[in-house]
């Protein structure tokens, strides 16, 4: 597996109350990923920092690839605040801590 990453994200799942998931997911896992200020989605690959699975309602860091990354090129970063979603179902929010893909990064 290609150690290369985009960011690193704090990431809370949603309980299956909220909304979110039913099961727990497992590192690896690849919702699709929306920030307020973008019309497009895009594929995000969850690696999970020290933990193999996350349980509805449970929080975690994670190092996301975006499988789009040209769609949000200059427009990112740390603090931005996203969410994660499986189809329409928003399962979870996210906050980036630090952006490691530099062409991703806005530099205002």
């Amino acid at each position: 597996m290609k150690d290369d990453f985009d960011f690193i994200a704090y990431l809370k799942y949603r309980t299956t109350d909220e909304g979110g998931r039913m099961t727990p997911a497992q590192s690896n896992y690849r919702p699709q990923v929306r920030f307020d200020f973008a019309k497009s989605t895009s594929s995000g690959r969850q690696v999970f920092i020290n933990k193999e699975w996350v349980s509805p309602g449970e929080e975690v860091e994670a190092e996301i690839t975006l499988m789009s990354p040209n769609l949000f090129k200059n427009k990112l970063y740390e603090g931005v605040k996203f969410e994660f979603l499986e189809g329409a179902k928003i399962i979870g929010v996210g906050e980036i801590l630090k952006i490691k893909n530099e062409t991703l990064k806005n530099n205002i």
